[in-house]
Formats: C-alpha cells, sequence, structure tokens
C-alpha cells in the first residue's frame, strides 16, 4: 500500500482506530512528521491533539544506545540494564539529562507555544507517528506517556517494519499498524509525497485542532513540574 501523503495515511489509520471513539483519550503526535497523520486521527475520534516530545538519552561514547529518554513534566525513563552494562556513571547520566532535557522543553515551546501540555493522568494516550524504522523513538514516546500517568497506551502508525512490530506489540497496551510489509528500507518508500514537515505546519496543525476541541475537553496537565518517575527503555 502506498499512501498520497501524510494526511492521507492519518485518514485511512483512523478508519482502524474508530473503536477509541467516545474513549477519553489524548492524540499525541511525534514532531514532525507524525503530527499530519495525528491531526487527521484526532479529528475522525473527536479527540484533543497534542505533541509529544521526547529526547532518548544516549550512551555517552555509543550515542545509538539508548540508556534512557526524557520527556516533558519532569519525566525520565532509565534503562537500568544498559547504564550498569556499559558502566554509565552518576554524573554521565546527569548531564546527559540535562542536555537533552532543554531540548525538550525548547522543542514544547516552539510547537505548543504559550497553550498547556494536556494531562495524561487515567487518560488513554494515542501516540501517533508516520512510520516506524528502528522503533526506538516511538518506544521512548510511549514510555514517557506512561510515566506522565497514562492509565493505556495506543501506538498506531500507517507502516513499520515487520520485526520492529512484533517487539513493540508488547510493549504497549494495543498497537495498530495498517502495512508491515516484508521488505523495509525506509519510511519514505511508502509515501508518494514525503516532503519534510515544517515547524510552521506543526504550530497550525495544533491550532486547528485546539480551535475544535473545546477546551474544558483538553484538562490541561498541572503537574508541569513533576517528580522524574523511573521506568525502562530498550534500546
Amino acid at each position: 500500500m502506498a499512501f498520497r501523503d501524510r494526511a492521507d495515511a492519518g485518514r485511512r489509520l483512523a478508519e482502524r482506530l474508530r473503536h477509541l471513539r467516545g474513549e477519553d483519550a489524548v492524540v499525541l503526535g511525534l514532531p514532525r512528521g507524525g503530527l499530519p497523520v495525528a491531526a487527521e486521527v484526532a479529528r475522525v475520534l473527536d479527540a484533543p491533539l497534542d505533541v509529544i516530545v521526547v529526547r532518548k538519552l544516549g550512551v555517552p561514547f555509543q550515542q545509538e544506545l539508548a540508556m534512557g529518554a526524557v520527556g516533558e513534566g519532569g519525566v525520565v525513563v532509565v534503562n537500568e540494564r544498559v547504564v550498569r552494562g556499559v558502566h554509565v556513571s552518576e554524573v554521565e547520566f546527569t548531564d546527559a539529562e540535562g542536555r537533552e532535557r532543554i531540548e525538550v522543553e525548547r522543542g514544547a515551546r516552539a510547537f505548543r507555544g504559550e497553550r498547556p501540555r494536556p494531562a495524561l493522568a487515567g487518560r488513554t494516550a494515542l501516540v501517533v507517528d508516520d512510520g516506524i524504522a528502528t522503533g526506538s523513538t516511538a518506544r521512548a514516546a510511549c514510555q514517557v506517556a506512561r510515566a506522565q500517568g497514562a492509565a493505556r497506551v495506543v501506538l498506531a502508525v500507517p507502516v513499520c517494519s515487520r520485526d520492529v512490530a512484533r517487539a513493540l506489540g508488547g510493549e504497549v497496551d494495543e498497537f495498530v499498524c495498517l502495512e508491515m510489509p516484508r521488505s523495509f528500507f525506509a519510511v519514505g518508500q511508502f509515501y508518494i509525497d514525503f516532503r519534510a514537515t515544517s515547524d510552521e505546519a506543526v504550530r497550525a496543525l495544533l491550532e486547528q485542532a485546539a480551535a475544535r476541541v473545546p477546551a474544558s475537553r483538553v484538562a490541561a496537565d498541572p503537574a508541569a513540574t513533576a517528580v522524574p518517575v523511573d521506568g525502562v527503555v530498550d534500546e
């Protein structure tokens, strides 16, 4: 299956997610490419839309190996196995966390502006991206959403590597994917139009969604400076 563009993929994905309509869900798009997909899902489900900004914490001497992740609200998830296995010191971890937390907050401000972050506590977090190749960012986003209090985490994408899909399916409450091809080289190969999504486009989609959903249904998160929560992030 080839998708015309991300909006087309979002509309098709939304049809597979209609069973979530009426559920207390927040649709969380991974910036930047996940937002056009997530916006269509949120529209069909009549649900609030937001970004989920996460940063992986790479091992200092092997950045592709994740030793954790950080998200908004003071959330940090830690892969204790990696930290112990490669002997990452507390100072090294703290330094990496501090650097990436700055990037999380900068990104959140750039995309969301002054609008408050929706509360996830007790709700369904529906994490959406335009596709998954390795799964590391999607995995981190789902774990951050859980640490922010989501009662249920659903990961939904138009396309995903088959091997990665098997692993991710066991880490969330529900995994929805339209295509899991045998031959997978890059997410872009499944889109006719895979032009980059700009920051301005992300902001516009969030503003449109905010105008559609009453503020009373968004329920701003009062714990924007919550105490960090430990968890597990697989590499």
